[in-house]
């Protein structure tokens, strides 16, 4: 995928771009690359700015779930394909004083994981079969592996 990004490995642009490559929009994200990244993401953050996001990554593809664990703020969760291809879609609400084995189940498959305010899909018009123009430097094999369960 080409490199799209700022100079920071850890808060590196991705590009969202629609089936005839127009680019749709543009996220700074933070990278989640280890277990306990991806087990916490972005519930210790108060808000994101439009452009700001979070893409978990994984040394390779595969079916995960994601819950929207002591989030202050709703997100749309994008599953995305090794080769940048968005696979899945949720709009996600936060789930106040919902206890987290009775919390909503989010699944997708996929190598990457984007997470986004909510809504921000739909304002910039991305679709499933649409794509996620990552950075090559932020190598999937430098993630570390996920033993299983909810992310």
């Amino acid at each position: 995928m080409p490199d799209t990004g700022t100079d920071d490995r850890r808060r590196p642009r991705v590009e969202l771009r629609d089936e005839n490559t127009t680019v749709l929009g543009r996220v700074t994200v933070t990278i989640a690359d280890t277990v306990g990244e991806r087990y916490t993401g972005l519930s210790d953050t108060e808000a994101l700015n439009d452009s700001e996001g979070m893409l978990f990554v994984y040394q390779s593809s595969g079916t995960r779930t994601y819950v929207m664990r002591d989030m202050d703020f709703p997100l749309d969760i994008l599953f995305v394909a090794a080769n940048g291809t968005v696979t899945t879609i949720h709009h996600a609400p936060t789930e106040p004083g919902v206890a987290e084995t009775n919390l909503t189940r989010y699944p997708g498959s996929g190598q990457y994981v984007l997470e986004v305010n909510r809504g921000y899909a739909n304002r910039t018009g991305l679709s499933v079969g649409d794509t996620v123009a990552i950075p090559a430097r932020v190598a999937a094999s430098d993630a570390t592996p996920n033993p299983g369960g909810v992310s």
